[in-house]
Formats: structure tokens, C-alpha cells, sequence
């Protein structure tokens, strides 16, 4: 045989003999890269370790480039997690013969699960019967079975498996095998399988996998064929990281939202009603008000328009927007109404365009965006639902910006602006921005002209430039009708979620001939721009109970927080402070008038900082005792509402609904105090209070989101009074001034507007933490 150029990327490169293993091939020119290799890349077509080369051209001048796959590469991941899905199937041939065999994929992109295999077993597998699987693949692990591929013509496969009675075998090589298929044998065992590879060398390159449910599947997700059962796992290079996934999705299962919705009541999904649709309770309701209220209130100052459209429309218009082509397996049955067919709506686009539509625009008009939180309807497969993540009632906080090509840039670098406040609002600070554009597959179709998508890639590209942000360039990713950016929120174990998406649109202007005149009198062509923030109210909601776990639900518990009144010592803080005489009582307020006196003008020089300007000295736990049981009892409704003690005039803002009380006051306190988790513990035999700092820094985030958001300046003054009326101490996490103090500062600040503010969102608050 003659010899060929081989060359190991990034490594070196040397002759070896045509109808050499791919191994041998590494063996002899990389070493160090042949033992860890799982499978190959020869001039980009992935292969099993056991292929041979064969020249690349008739002369064997040409240069074969391998590229080893290695276990720390996605590719590598991939093979091991391929191969594991097969080791299963082989270990449940084993334990139950007769079993008929479906697909068994590698999973990258599921953050649940890294395989499946779907299977039709004799009899209904259960969970018992996972351990039983698990053992028996890692007998066959370790007996270091090799993995064979064997090429067949299509007709000898077809007998093979006929005669091995695997109708779904057959099914998929008549539908996707060519005039020669690869066939994959695991020696020793039972399997034999339909595959296109590659795999690992021999089974005892697999150690370290974890079989992990039972579900039901359809084949081929079609309810209308047979039933199967889908058995789940996972699999990775080394018990480590075996170890740390498993560790991540304990963590998820307590996290999920599914459960922390039952616990806190704050929705539901009942079959009755239909699988995908969500029935929001009276506290998830608060939840999501408030985060609709905030998104609102930010839309419009942003100058974005308010719209409301309906949630079905004539079919015809499914038809001129393209979605009866393109889209209509997501979209429900029509229904008919007088001989007119209408369609739930999957998308808001044709209804904002149809108010873009409802009169003349000119260039004055534009930008014009148009904001929604419409509820969207999706038939979604059964097997894909997921909670609040994956529904078929989707309530989007979509938007439609109409502009011109020369607003466009500033109308995406608002969008972003738009998104990353809403990220640092709401804590995720960790996320990842793809770039989606066109790819160099001359297979795929893209609408509009090259010089809109290159203008509309520009934009986007200057856009992500002028703001900083580092980002994936995803060639071939882009939608048919425009490129687009993709933003993917990591949650607090570290998984990806899409959420916000910002995409060009050069298919809807054209279908529905939209035109604005420009300055030069002559109509124009406007450049839509479709735009979603949360992606979803629903998944957001469902994102965010599993990043803040219970953080944001808590606004919400009101049996819990019940308990926390039950726990929290109000009458002993009361009678310790009677314990004292009158007379001790006055004479501490002649020795120290300012620190005891809370009947002071607000507005005065007692106004000032409490807190720094009388640092605390040791021996103080009983004054602080003292002082709590003084404010507890104003707070009992010793004092009229709107009437100060001293007999000064009222406060500027009462006589209106907003007016700040000393009853508000204290459920600011206690209010804060729950939101901050902070508990009355033992200490040394007396009760203290104590925080946790990450719970501080989630209720700042949380409270600004309540204030308005951090780019208002009266969440400046609510986080500095916050952070004045309880200072904690990084070390050990303890409150070093107490919740009197907090009251006191909050009610000398009760003019301000930010505590205003916070009055109106606290009351609310209290309603539903009391109730």
C-alpha cells in the first residue's frame, strides 16, 4: 500500500500507510492525544477511531487532516453520551428480551437530561427497574465490549431487522437510510442498532452516567402511533462531574417551579381544564401584577404605546401574514362562526401592523412603538409542556418599533439598554448575547434584499458595540425573515434561559405593503423590528421562582407570614419596657432629649441622621428595648391618624390617599424586616436579630424594583435609607441597629417621595402578608 500526508491538527503531521486505523494514525504522530480521543474529525466528517484512511485524492498527495475528538469538547460529550443511550438499550435487551427499540439521541442542549432511549418493553417499566438497568450496563461496561460499525446495503439491513422484529427499525431506515446504511454492533451483547455514529472504541470508555426517569413518549410524537416509554439519563467524562450535575439538579428539584407553586399557591394546571394552561391564583396574581405594573409603567416612559388587540382573527389573515404556511402546525384547528373561519392568534404581529395600517404615516411619525402584553395560543406537543417554562397560553410582552433606516440603531441600542435594566432589576447578572445572521448554506431560503440584511446586521452589530457587549456570532442561525440578537439569562445553578430577543423583520412590510412618506414626499418601506424583554410572562415568572427560590414568592406567603407575627415578641418587648419607673424613664430623657424624644419636628435639626450622629455604645440592648416598646405602642394607635404628637400641623400629604402613618410606618418595619429574612434568634441566652447578606442584596434588588426601577432617583434615597436603617455587618451578617431605628428614620424621611413611594407598594404588601 502507498503511503499519504497525514496531518493531526495543531500538532503535527507526518506519512503513514493508506488503510490505516485512525488510532494508529494518532498513535503514531500525537500520542499524547490518542489515548483521551474518543472519535475523530478526518477532514471534517466524524468518525469511530476504527475507520481506516484512504488518500484523499487518486495520487495520495493531498493532505488527510484528523482532528481528535477529545472527552473536555461538546463533540466529546456528544459521542459519550451517544454511546451511553446505546450501553442502555443494550443492557435492557438483555434483562427484557422481546423489547422493541426506538431512538436514543445525545442531549446537549437540555439542561434535565443528557440521553433517553425509547423503548416498548414486554411489560411497563418502573422506577424499581432503573437500578436493575444501571447495574447491568455497568457489567457491560466493564467487560470492555467493542463498539463495530459494519456498512450493509439498504435491502440486507431491512431483512436484518425483520427479522429481529424491530418494526420501528425498519420504519426509520426506509425513511432515512440511503442505497448503503451504517449498522452498529455493541460484541457481546444483544444490540444491533441503526446509527450513523460515531461511537466510542470499546463500552469500558464509559464510567461515569446515571439513569434518571421514566416518562411516556409517542414514536415520533405523534399521539397516533404507538405508545412508548422514554427512559432518561445522563452521562460525563469523570465521576466528578457526574457528581457536580447531580448536586445542580437536587438543587433544581428543590427549586422547581412546578413545586414552589403548589406550596405557595400561586398557580395551578389542572387536566380538566387543559394541559398547557396556567390558572394564576390570587398570589401569583400579585406577582404578576406587580411585575406587569413595573414593565408598564417602564414602557411608558420609554415612549412606547399601550395596545390592546383581540385573541382571534379571520383565517384570511393567518394567509397574507404567512403563518397558515409556515407556521400552522403550532397554530389550533379554525373554528367557524357564519361561515367565516377565525384562528387563535400564535403572534401579535399582524395586529400591531393593522394599527400601523389605520392611517397615513409620515417620517414625523416614526419611531412608533407599539407594546403589548397579549396573550398568544400555541398547540404545543404534550411531551414538550413544562410547567409555567413551556405553555399553549403564552402572554408575551411583545412590541412592534416601525422606523426608519436612520433611527434604526438608536431603536436597538434602546432595546438593549431596555433588556440589561431590566436583568440588573431583577438580579440576573449573568447572561449570554447571540448575534444570529446569515450562514453561507446556499440550501437556505432568506427573505428581502442582500443590502437590508447587511444594513440590518450592521445595525445590530453597532449596536452591540456602542453598549459593549460581548457576544456569539451564530452564522446560519438567523430567522428567514431577518438577523436577530438573542440574549440567554443563566438562573442561580447556572442554566440557560431565552428571554429576550430583538429581531428584523423584512417578510411582514412587504406582505402587507406597509409605507410611510418620507421627507422627500415619496413613499418608503419601514423597517419592523420585532422585540420581547421577559420572552414570556410565564416563563419569567417561572425563571425567576427558581433563580430567587422563594425571594420574590414571599410577597405572596401570607400563611408564612402569619407565623412570622406569631413568632415576633411584641408584648414582652412592651412589658420589658414598663419594667422601668416614670421617673427613670424621664431621667434618661433629660440626659439624653434627643436620643428618647420622637415628638420632634421632622424637618428640624432632629432630623438629622440618627444613626450616625449617635453611634451605639456597649450596654445598649436594654435602651434599644426601651425604645421599641415606646414605638410599638405608637404604632398600637395611641397617636390620630394625620396628627402629630407635639400638635404641629399634619404631614404635606395628608388629606390624600397616600398620606404616610405611623401604622404605615410600622409596616414598612416589619414589612422589611420579612423581606430581609431577618429573625429573632438566641444569642448567648437573649434574643437578637440576625440577617442573611444574600438576602440582603436580593431585597435591594427586589425593593428597587418596587421604587421604580434603578434608573429613578428615589430608589436612590429608598436603598440609602435602607441602608442607613440597617447596617449589616459583612462578617458575621448581623444587624447592627435594630428595627426601632429603622422605623424612626423611615418616619422622619416620611416627606420625602421615595418613602411615599414605598408607602403605596408596602400597603399592599401588608394586605396579603396579613391576610
Amino acid at each position: 500500500m502507498s503511503d499519504m500526508h497525514v496531518r493531526i491538527k495543531d500538532l503535527a503531521s507526518g506519512h503513514v500507510r493508506a488503510g490505516t486505523t485512525v488510532a494508529e494514525a494518532l498513535e503514531q504522530l500525537g500520542a499524547d492525544v490518542a489515548r483521551p480521543a474518543l472519535a475523530a474529525k478526518v477532514n471534517g466528517r466524524e468518525v469511530d477511531l476504527a475507520a481506516r484512511l484512504e488518500p484523499a485524492d487518486e495520487a495520495g498527495d493531498a493532505v488527510v487532516e484528523i482532528e481528535p475528538i477529545l472527552p473536555a469538547t461538546l463533540e466529546g460529550l456528544g459521542v459519550l453520551r451517544h454511546s451511553t443511550a446505546h450501553l442502555l438499550a443494550a443492557a435492557v435487551l438483555d434483562l427484557f428480551p422481546g423489547t422493541k427499540l426506538g431512538i436514543g439521541p445525545a442531549l446537549l442542549e437540555d439542561p434535565r437530561f443528557g440521553f433517553f432511549y425509547d423503548v416498548i418493553a414486554p411489560r411497563p417499566l418502573t422506577d424499581a427497574d432503573l437500578p436493575v438497568i444501571e447495574r447491568r450496563m455497568r457489567e457491560l461496561a466493564q467487560r470492555s465490549l467493542a463498539y463495530r460499525r459494519e456498512e450493509l446495503p439498504k435491502a440486507e439491513a431491512l431483512r436484518i431487522f425483520a427479522e429481529r422484529d424491530e418494526p420501528l427499525k425498519c420504519e426509520l431506515i426506509q425513511d432515512k437510510g440511503d442505497a448503503r446504511v451504517s449498522v452498529y454492533h455493541i460484541d457481546g451483547s444483544l444490540f444491533v442498532d441503526f446509527c450513523l455514529g460515531p461511537h466510542v472504541p470499546s463500552t469500558d470508555r464509559l464510567r461515569a452516567f446515571k439513569l434518571l426517569s421514566l416518562s411516556g413518549a409517542y414514536w415520533k410524537g405523534d399521539v397516533g402511533r404507538p405508545q412508548m416509554q422514554r427512559i432518561h439519563g445522563t452521562a460525563f467524562a469523570t465521576g466528578a462531574e457526574l457528581d457536580a450535575w447531580l448536586h445542580q439538579r437536587e438543587e433544581a428539584e428543590r427549586r422547581d417551579h412546578r413545586r414552589l407553586g403548589r406550596e405557595l399557591d400561586l398557580f395551578s394546571i389542572q387536566e380538566e381544564y387543559g394541559e398547557g394552561l396556567i390558572l394564576w391564583h390570587p398570589k401569583g396574581g400579585i406577582v404578576r401584577k406587580e411585575l406587569e405594573d413595573y414593565l408598564r409603567q417602564q414602557l411608558l416612559e420609554r415612549g412606547y404605546g399601550l395596545v390592546y388587540t383581540p385573541h382571534i382573527a379571520r383565517r384570511e389573515l393567518w394567509w397574507t401574514s404567512g403563518h397558515e404556511e409556515n407556521f400552522a402546525d403550532a397554530m389550533f384547528s379554525p373554528m367557524a362562526s357564519h361561515e367565516t373561519e377565525f384562528r387563535l392568534k400564535p403572534m401579535n404581529c399582524p395586529f400591531h401592523i393593522g394599527i400601523y395600517r389605520s392611517a397615513p404615516r409620515s417620517y414625523r411619525d416614526l419611531p412608533m412603538r407599539l407594546a403589548e402584553l397579549g396573550t398568544v395560543y400555541r398547540a404545543e406537543l404534550a411531551g414538550t409542556l413544562h410547567g409555567l417554562l413551556r405553555v399553549r397560553g403564552i402572554t408575551q410582552d411583545d412590541a412592534h418599533l416601525f422606523c426608519t433606516p436612520e433611527s434604526v440603531r438608536d431603536e436597538i441600542v434602546a432595546c438593549l439598554d431596555f433588556a440589561l435594566d431590566l436583568y440588573r432589576v431583577f438580579g440576573f447578572e449573568t447572561f449570554t448575547v447571540d448575534l444570529s445572521v446569515r450562514g453561507s448554506d446556499s440550501g437556505k431560503h432568506y427573505l428581502g434584499r442582500d443590502q437590508d440584511w447587511d444594513a440590518a446586521e450592521a445595525a445590530l452589530v453597532a449596536a452591540l458595540a456602542e453598549r459593549d457587549v460581548p457576544h456569539r456570532r451564530m452564522e446560519g442561525e438567523a430567522a428567514f425573515y431577518g438577523p436577530k440578537i438573542d440574549v440567554h439569562v443563566d438562573d442561580a445553578i447556572g442554566r440557560p434561559w431565552q428571554l429576550t430577543t430583538v429581531q428584523f423583520d423584512f417578510n411582514l412590510p412587504d406582505r402587507f405593503g406597509l409605507e410611510y412618506v418620507g421627507a422627500d414626499g415619496k413613499p418608503h418601506r419601514p423597517i419592523m423590528i420585532h422585540r420581547a424583554l421577559f420572552g414570556s410572562l410565564e416563563r419569567f415568572v417561572g425563571v425567576l421562582i427558581e433563580a430567587l427560590r422563594r425571594g420574590v414568592p414571599r410577597l405572596a406567603r401570607a400563611r408564612a407570614g402569619r407565623r412570622a407575627d406569631r413568632r415576633r415578641p411584641r408584648r414582652p418587648l412592651r412589658r420589658e419596657g414598663r419594667q422601668r419607673s416614670a421617673p427613670v424613664r424621664s431621667a434618661r430623657r433629660a440626659e439624653h432629649p434627643r436620643r428618647h424624644d420622637r415628638r420632634e419636628d421632622p424637618r428640624g435639626a432632629a432630623a438629622e441622621d440618627p444613626v450616625h450622629a449617635r453611634p451605639r455604645r456597649s450596654g445598649s440592648r436594654s435602651r434599644d428595648r426601651l425604645r421599641a416598646g415606646a414605638v410599638a405602642r405608637r404604632c398600637r394607635g395611641h397617636v390620630p391618624r394625620g396628627v402629630r404628637r407635639d400638635g404641629a400641623p399634619a404631614d404635606p400629604i395628608e388629606g390624600t390617599r397616600d398620606r404616610v402613618t405611623d401604622q404605615d410606618n410600622f409596616g414598612i418595619a416589619s414589612c422589611l424586616a420579612r423581606t430581609l429574612s431577618v429573625e429573632l434568634v438566641n444569642v448567648e441566652g437573649r434574643r437578637a436579630p440576625r440577617a442573611n447578606p444574600d438576602a440582603v442584596d436580593l431585597s435591594m434588588r427586589g425593593w428597587s424594583v418596587l421604587n421604580g426601577g434603578p434608573s429613578q432617583d428615589n430608589v436612590k434615597r429608598s436603598v440609602a435609607v435602607f441602608e442607613d436603617a440597617l447596617r449589616i455587618d459583612p462578617d458575621n451578617g448581623q444587624v447592627s441597629v435594630g428595627l426601632p431605628q429603622a422605623l424612626t428614620l423611615i418616619h422622619r424621611n416620611r416627606w420625602d417621595p421615595a418613602v411615599v413611594s414605598m408607602v403605596r407598594r408596602c400597603r399592599q404588601i401588608r394586605s396579603i402578608l396579613l391576610s
